[in-house]
């Protein structure tokens, strides 16, 4: 029994081993099938890639060609142009080269022509000499001069005639430059007056204050005159209540305290309280009030003809000229006027128009304190430019303006020409057309009513005459008596405002015509 189950589990055993070993054997089969498969499946899409590769490099390859095909027409063409550009080019070189040969044979034959005409000329040059040789040996004979003597004298005709002519051309040209200095220097003036002309100023050296009442009369007198006297002694006018119906009249030489008086006179009146404290203290701020109105006054002016940077000293003392007067012309008025046309005039001569406003602004400055100081206007406002302003040009031109000093410098021509126009035009000053008419023919009147006077002309609108005199009759020494005679004869004969410059001008001219 041990036995056969021994041998029956050797055989089981025997088969298990045998089913192991058989399935392996299957299982190796079947991945070798598998392997086969895999194996066939890639040789085939290999084969697939292989042909989509060759066909894709087919095509590339074509293209590539066609590609090659289009650069190589392409560059033949460029070339065939090239070529063609470059035979044209020759072509015209091969003609440039042909013409400028040409041309070199035309100028050799020429030069071979103008050097046989040079020897010619030559020839001719030297037989022209001997002829010539010949002719002043002749000469010589005939005149008994020798050739020195002959030049000496030719030239010394020359020289003469030519002086003659040189001086009868000078006073034709002087003659003509004198028309047109004329001519442009009216055209200046003239637009300058009518670009810059204003009116005039009525003030005087009194102002009239309107009171509702006589009754007001009685109270600015006050108990015993005590009020009258207040007011007087705290404005520095002199107060003037007569008859006049309800008005009563400031008096003062000085525009600013009458302006101060003036202001102060009719705040007491609308309010009604007087007595002399009250004055005192309205007075006060009066000066406070005018003294503002002055610095803006001059600040406007300073502002209105463009002039920057003046300090304030000078803004304060030029706003003064606000309530001065000249002639019946205001002064400050006056003075932006004269500003604006020494601008115009600047500009016509080609100066600096900057400079010359601020000259022309500030060129009766002086008249503001010319009561507290000594010396004219135009001294005392040149002297005020340098303490202030610094500006040596300028006080120059304001102390020329008024020919107190000699003027050396074209500003002060400038100035002084503004100043002559603004203040000397008709309507400037309190002096009507008639009388202003009247005072030139009197001038002249006088000027003619001398002996050897030949013809006499008022200028600058009365401000000069000029006298031409007879020169076969009036000598130097006698021109000289006879400007004295004639403003001896003005002073005592005419008024007039400011000065009048008498001028005699003796002159011998020589005219001829060629016919």
């Amino acid at each position: 029994m041990d036995q056969q189950t021994l041998l029956s589990g050797v055989v089981l055993l025997a088969v298990l081993v045998i089913g192991v070993v058989g399935g392996g054997f299957g299982m190796l089969a079947l991945r070798g099938a598998l392997l086969g498969r895999r194996a066939r499946i890639a040789e085939r899409k290999a084969a697939r890639i292989e042909a989509e590769a060759r066909t894709t490099a087919k095509t590339i390859l074509d293209e590539a060609k066609i590609e090659a095909e289009k650069v190589k027409n392409t560059a033949e063409n460029e070339y065939r142009q090239r070529r063609g550009e470059i035979q044209r080019n020759e072509n015209r070189l091969t003609q440039k080269i042909d013409s400028l040969d040409r041309k070199l044979e035309n100028l050799d034959s020429r030069d071979r022509a103008l050097n046989n005409r040079e020897k010619e000329i030559e020839n001719q040059r030297a037989s022209v000499a001997e002829l010539r040789t010949t002719q002043l040996k002749k000469l010589e004979e005939i005149s008994q001069l020798s050739t020195a003597d002959a030049k000496k004298i030719l030239l010394e005709n020359m020289e003469s005639e030519m002086k003659e002519e040189t001086g009868r051309r000078i006073r034709d040209w002087q003659a003509t430059l004198q028309t047109q200095i004329n001519e442009k220097s009216q055209e200046i003036l003239v637009q300058a007056i009518q670009r810059q002309a204003s009116e005039i100023s009525s003030e005087t050296t009194v102002s009239v204050v309107p009171i509702p009442n006589d009754e007001m009369k009685g109270r600015l007198i006050g108990r015993e005159g005590r009020n009258i006297r207040a007011l007087e002694q705290a404005t520095g006018v002199d107060l003037i209540i007569d008859d006049t119906p309800e008005a009563v009249t400031l008096s003062s030489f000085d525009p600013v305290k009458r302006e101060v008086a003036r202001l102060a006179l009719t705040r007491l009146i609308i309010n009604g309280r007087i007595h002399p404290a009250r004055i005192e203290e309205v007075v006060t701020k009066a000066k406070e009030e005018v003294d503002a109105t002055i610095f803006t006054a001059g600040e406007q002016a300073a502002i209105q003809v463009g002039v920057q940077g003046l300090r304030p000293e000078l803004l304060k003392i030029l706003g003064r000229l606000k309530y001065r007067t000249s002639y019946g012309q205001n002064v400050l008025q006056h003075s932006i006027e004269s500003a604006f046309m020494a601008g115009i005039i600047a500009a016509e001569l080609g100066s600096n128009v900057t400079i010359a406003k601020k000259a022309g602004l500030l060129h009766d400055i002086g008249k503001a304190i010319d009561r507290e100081v000594e010396g004219s206007h135009a001294t005392i406002g040149a002297e005020l430019m340098q303490r202030w302003d610094k500006a040596p040009e300028i006080a120059q031109a304001i102390g020329e303006h008024h020919n107190e000093a000699p003027t050396t410098s074209i500003l002060g021509y400038i100035i002084s020409a503004a100043d002559a126009i603004s203040g000397a035009r008709p309507g400037a000053r309190r002096e009507s057309v008639e009388n202003y008419i009247k005072r030139l023919e009197m001038l002249e009147s006088i000027a003619n009513s001398f002996k050897g006077v030949e013809k006499s002309f008022a200028i600058q609108a009365g401000r000069e005459i000029r006298i031409l005199v007879k020169p076969e009759e009036i000598n130097d020494l006698d021109s000289v008596r006879l400007a004295r005679d004639i403003v001896k004869k003005i002073e005592e004969g005419m008024e007039y405002p400011g000065q009048i410059k008498v001028t005699v001008i003796r002159e011998t001219r020589a005219v001829d015509f060629a016919k």
